[in-house]
């Protein structure tokens, strides 16, 4: 049996292979990163009992991690290049436009999301956010249905790719309930001067923003769709991380050296984590706070993770019985 090969060995001189105007916005986001962090420590101006520059940093820690993966993907991919490359511009142009604005709103001590302000600056800054919101959807969606197309690398690998990219614009397609689950009604706020804003709309599910967790700021006292969109939008890391993992104890464990078997149990990862998306996004849209499940909530993750241990034993016990007696007497052999 081969022993399985890296899916995804990294060297400098391919990252600088990497597509372009993604790494471009990665480098900008993670500069953005540095002013925020100072910020934080600098700056005492606040929205809602938090750091004006917690959203900022949020934003680009998240666009770092999904920038860089597709910039290293893309240009694997064989099929279509121009119109991925093209794609892949696009995304970055979008980033970069609607991260830029939510910087620039919190370093103006105001709210970048929902903000009905009548100020010159809001009006076009929330036209413009509008355009950088739609063009991420559609970026990653086109990307997503280009996939569907193309192998990269070993199976497992393909569908992490598939099913995170997938998944991913699934969870920014459940951002357009945002403003919709909320009070269509203006709730008056203060900004980081102490000054009114109009707000419209809100990532919460029965409750207006605020009351939220440190740090993510989710809400503590009902449902909050920011939890779901975070689940799904890293989605594609945490499945390539599931496959290098595999991969890397393939060269100790015999019966993972099969493709097929690594297949099967990055397949078992991607059904458990959409389960827990499908879950929370459940848990959010019925007004309920993710710290404090009901009963229908605690039995849907208990079937959940009962369902993947199953299915992940059964692939286990597959693969085991594939495994050549030859292989399987080495091994008893070495242990002796």
């Amino acid at each position: 049996m081969s022993r399985p090969e890296d899916p995804m060995p990294i060297s400098f001189a391919e990252v600088r292979s990497w597509h372009r105007p993604l790494m471009i916005m990665v480098a900008a986001m993670s500069a953005l990163i540095v002013v925020a962090i100072f910020g934080l420590l600098a700056d005492g101006r606040e929205l809602m009992q938090q750091s004006i520059w917690v959203k900022p940093l949020k934003f680009g820690v998240s666009f770092v991690i999904h920038g860089a993966t597709l910039a290293w993907l893309l240009p694997k991919l064989r099929k279509a290049k121009r119109t991925m490359w093209t794609l892949g511009t696009a995304l970055a142009v979008a980033g970069l436009i609607d991260v830029g604005f939510i910087a620039v709103q919190a370093a103006r001590g105001t709210y970048s999301h929902f903000n009905t302000g009548t100020d010159t600056f809001n009006v076009i800054g929330q036209v413009v956010f509008s355009t950088g919101v739609v063009g991420l959807f559609g970026a990653n969606l086109l990307i997503a249905v280009m996939l569907l197309f193309q192998r990269i690398g070993e199976m497992a690998l393909t569908w992490a790719l598939r099913a995170g990219i997938g998944l991913a614009v699934m969870g920014m397609g459940l951002a357009s309930f945002m403003v919709g689950s909320a009070t269509r009604t203006p709730r008056m706020v203060e900004d980081a001067y102490g000054n009114p804003v109009s707000l419209v709309g809100g990532h919460g599910v029965g409750v207006p923003d605020g009351d939220g967790m440190p740090i993510t700021n989710w809400s503590t006292v009902g449902g909050d769709l920011r939890v779901p969109h975070f689940i799904s939008l890293h989605s594609m890391q945490l499945f390539v991380l599931a496959v290098l993992v595999l991969t890397a104890l393939a060269a100790r464990i015999s019966w993972l050296r099969g493709e097929r078997t690594r297949a099967q149990l990055t397949g078992v990862v991607i059904l458990g984590y959409a389960a827990l998306f499908a879950i929370t996004a459940w848990q959010a849209l019925r007004g309920q706070s993710l710290i404090h499940p009901d009963t229908a909530t605690w039995t849907a993750l208990a079937v959940s993770v009962a369902v993947t241990a199953l299915l992940a034993a059964l692939a286990i016990l597959a693969a085991r019985r594939r495994e050549p007696a030859a292989a399987r007497a080495g091994r008893r052999g070495w242990r002796r």
